[in-house]
């Protein structure tokens, strides 16, 4: 497992898909009042290195002690939305609209995800001003799966999704 000052570091992959201006607090500030909640601070940190975007190989995994939808042992997470308005790309604050057009539960606040599946900030047990839960959410398997207690807990678990394909047949996701 890996402490997460060094996921931190090399967190971030290459490429400006899903990259969202620098944060600055009034950015910060504003989207909190925007989704309702207060962010974790550890990934506030993560997002001031960069406001979203492609997630490092190194780092783009999460595992699981069951199979889900996605695989045997693991869910995805090859990016990750930042906070911002910026050339029309979801982020964060787009998370009112994506829950009520997925049929998710609420408060959450989406880290990632396609529509059929996210990983999310999980505020129902703790509410707004808590420290959230991370939970893998199947909107077409009408399941969810808690991954980690909080957010800092789920970078130090993350993993290279190549490291999977030995013992996952492909991978990938099951045919729906």
């Amino acid at each position: 497992m890996a402490r997460f000052d060094e996921v931190k570091a090399t967190f971030w992959g290459e490429g400006l898909y899903g990259v969202q201006p620098p944060l600055n607090d009034a950015v910060v500030q504003d989207a909190e009042r925007q989704l309702g909640v207060r962010l974790p601070a550890s990934l506030l940190e993560i997002l001031r290195v960069q406001n979203g975007g492609l997630v490092a190989e190194s780092w783009n995994a999460f595992p699981t002690d069951g199979p889900t939808s996605w695989s045997e042992n693991h869910v995805p997470l090859d990016d990750m939305m930042g906070i911002g308005r910026h050339d029309g790309r979801l982020s964060l604050l787009d998370t009112a609209y994506l829950v009520e057009e997925w049929g998710l539960p609420s408060p959450l606040v989406l880290l990632s995800g396609d529509g059929h599946c996210w990983i999310a900030l999980d505020y129902r047990s703790c509410g707004q001003l808590g420290e959230p839960s991370v939970t893998w959410f199947d909107v077409e398997g009408d399941t969810e799966l808690p991954l980690a207690t909080d957010f800092t807990a789920l970078v130090e678990r993350l993993t290279a999704a190549a490291s999977f394909d030995l013992d996952d047949a492909g991978g990938s996701r099951s045919a729906s």
